[in-house]
């Protein structure tokens, strides 16, 4: 892309969030991208999951930089943007402009996605490299690493979330994943346990967390009059979650993180 050209690059975003402070380091800028293929069903983002969207508006990278840049003194050393969704990499090409941009600015790039539009194709292996160079840190969801359960719990199969996972690793693009832990769907201590086993297997994984289930999206649901699916599940407990953090040593990447960042 021409560096000039490159602010009028347009992405279709659903909302943006001025102070976010669970998208990654630091305070951030948080931009949700529209469209999703994804549907989990704990899902708290349903009005993202359509392509289009009476909410949704078209907007260029200068205009969503120029609204970001508004916040900047609130980021301090550690902030910046980070591009949520929906799928942010469903609109690569719009992310990928934001970022070079955004980097050209010195703002730290954070990307917040599943990787599930990821393939080895070779057009999208080219964008996916585009993208991922001027990507300071991806915040990846790993929903299950059971295939059948995956499945159950998104609509799709999880092997080409997995691929992205390696080939992140062989990239050795920083990498926090993420893992929600929903009583009933992504908390069998077998399935906690091989994904504990597969993520040490990654070499780029800085930090591990396990987020617990939160009933925070159910009005959503009922406001797009469709049933929610996990009607009476509740969040785990706080016990629960310290013994999944347990069981995944998610305390081996938390100190990793505190040795890289003295």
């Amino acid at each position: 892309m021409i560096m000039e050209n490159i602010g009028n690059v347009t992405g279709l975003v659903h909302s943006t969030e001025s102070f976010g402070s669970v998208d990654g380091p630091g305070v951030r800028f948080v931009i949700f991208m529209q469209g999703c293929k994804m549907r989990c069903k704990f899902c708290h983002n349903p009005d993202t999951w359509a392509m289009s969207n009476s909410k949704a508006k078209e907007r260029t990278v200068d205009e969503v930089l120029a609204e970001a840049m508004k916040f900047k003194s609130f980021w301090g050393s550690r902030g910046g943007i980070t591009v949520s969704g929906g799928e942010a990499m469903l609109q690569m090409d719009f992310v990928t402009a934001l970022f070079t941009k955004a980097k050209s600015l010195g703002i730290h790039c954070t990307l917040d996605t599943c990787g599930q539009p990821f393939s080895t194709k070779p057009e999208t292996l080219m964008k996916v490299d585009k993208l991922l160079a001027v990507t300071d840190l991806v915040l990846l969801d790993i929903k299950e690493i059971n295939e059948i359960r995956h499945r159950d719990l998104t609509g799709h199969k999880n092997d080409n979330i997995i691929a992205f996972s390696r080939y992140l690793s062989d990239k050795q693009v920083p990498v926090w994943i993420r893992h929600v832990l929903v009583p009933g769907e992504t908390d069998f201590d077998e399935d906690l346990q091989a994904l504990g086993d597969y993520v040490k297997t990654l070499s780029n994984v800085q930090k591990f967390e396990v987020l617990p289930y939160h009933t925070m999206g159910e009005f959503k649901w009922r406001e797009l009059g469709w049933d929610y699916p996990l009607i009476g599940v509740k969040p785990p407990s706080s016990e629960r979650v310290a013994n999944v953090n347990s069981l995944l040593h998610t305390e081996d990447y938390k100190k990793y993180l505190e040795r890289v960042n003295r």
